[in-house]
């Protein structure tokens, strides 16, 4: 028997590597109850403790989750990313047997933070864009303390992502009817990285010279920064109206050419952890060329989101983290999908064609506040990037994820919420 406010999590996917392991380690080590169902053999490399796989289809997924949900009385789930279809149904699933669902997610601000919140993140986010409750709910919280940079290794993320596509690869038998949530079937995806990994060195070597280029002539030229998104990333299939980032691309570019003043310019980056499949640089070039400002569009395959932004007239952007950033520097936003930092007076309201003519800085004040709600409400501090950065996450995932439980008339607020 558990003792009296012990609880029974169950994990589902979670980001690539040791985290979700750790984490539920922890979570045993003070009492809890620990469940784990693996949808793949990723999964199962990345939990190597007890757990059950799942090996049916996405069609009886949903029945053999909530039987699983009440045989073993599980009082929390955790997962990571609410959107992927295992992940939508458990989240529906469970909240009809009113348990608690933590969703973890990429932190809303970057770096040093990631994502934990209950009942969904980003665009399915309880939290509300009003401004007026945003102030008011900061002027009774502490001020914000930032502390020391959390070391962070992309290079350990590829790895650990190449790995979880090997390990998916290699025990494909034992999950016969799984199916990725990405786009692309692991084996692809593992000789888009290998190309890309190829080509490294001469596409560093090009965007360094581009870099220098359009910091060195910012003042007569002006630039916005378009930054990509992944074409596997949710944020973008589910809460906009684009469904991949080359449509978005193609949005941005030709908005740009029709009404960006003609001494600005746009320079496109792509993501860090992009697998190599689409063609970026050569897409960016054509774009560029069909509406006429092949001399005033740049791409970036391999550059320093820190070195680029700073000196950045704009950033326009589906609705990546990436966002946050600019505005911490106070830098103008345009967002063209949901996002949860879409709040008035904090990114451009309007059309994009608009943005471009007159991109205003966000209200500091105000984004202040909304940072600061953030900080208390949806993150943790720590990082998926390094051994400091997981030991830190875990620590301070614990207490949200213990946190009461709410009281019955609560229960009954979220639910409706929910509806």
């Amino acid at each position: 028997m558990m003792l009296e406010g012990r609880r029974r999590f169950l994990f589902l996917q979670g980001p690539h590597g040791s985290y979700f392991a750790r984490l539920g380690g922890a979570l045993a080590a003070r009492g809890h109850a620990v469940h784990r169902i693996n949808l793949c053999g990723g999964d199962r490399l990345d939990w190597p403790g007890p757990a059950t796989n799942y090996r049916g289809t996405l069609r009886a997924w949903p029945v053999f989750f909530d039987d699983y949900l009440v045989d073993h009385d599980i009082t929390d789930v955790v997962l990571f990313g609410d959107c992927r279809p295992h992940h939508s149904s458990a989240h529906g699933m469970a909240k009809l047997r009113d348990r608690r669902v933590h969703v973890l997610e990429e932190g809303y601000i970057r770096p040093d933070f990631v994502t934990l919140e209950e009942g969904g993140v980003n665009g399915h986010s309880r939290l509300p864009r009003d401004p007026a409750w945003f102030r008011a709910e900061a002027a009774r919280l502490p001020p914000v303390e930032d502390g020391l940079p959390i070391a962070a290794s992309f290079r350990r993320r590829a790895e650990e992502t190449i790995r979880h596509l090997l390990a998916t690869m290699a025990y494909a038998p034992l999950f016969p009817f799984y199916q990725t949530h990405r786009p692309h079937h692991p084996l692809v995806e593992a000789a888009g990285w290998a190309m890309w990994s190829a080509n490294r060195p001469l596409e560093r070597r090009w965007s360094q010279r581009t870099l220098e280029q359009v910091i060195a002539e910012r003042e007569a030229h002006p630039f916005f920064l378009a930054p990509l998104q992944l074409n596997s990333d949710y944020q973008l299939r589910v809460h906009s109206p684009f469904g991949d980032m080359r449509a978005a691309l193609r949005f941005i570019i030709k908005s740009f050419a029709q009404a960006a003043p003609a001494h600005m310019r746009l320079v496109v980056k792509r993501h860090p952890l992009d697998n190599g499949l689409v063609p970026w640089r050569r897409m960016t070039r054509s774009l560029a060329r069909r509406h006429g400002v092949e001399d005033r569009v740049f791409y970036l395959g391999e550059a320093d989101i820190s070195a680029l932004l700073p000196h950045a007239a704009g950033a326009v952007m589906v609705n990546s983290t990436v966002g946050t950033l600019a505005l911490n520097l106070g830098i103008p936003v345009a967002v063209l999908g949901h996002a949860v930092y879409d709040v008035d007076g904090v990114v451009h309201r309007g059309a994009l064609d608009e943005f471009w003519r007159e991109p205003a800085a966000p209200d500091a004040g105000l984004w202040a506040a909304v940072r600061r709600v953030f900080i208390d409400r949806s993150l943790v501090r720590g990082g998926f990037l390094s051994e400091e950065g997981l030991a830190m996450l875990v620590e301070n995932a614990i207490p949200r994820l213990t946190a009461p439980l709410p009281a019955p008339a609560d229960n009954v607020t979220r639910i409706l919420h929910w509806r």
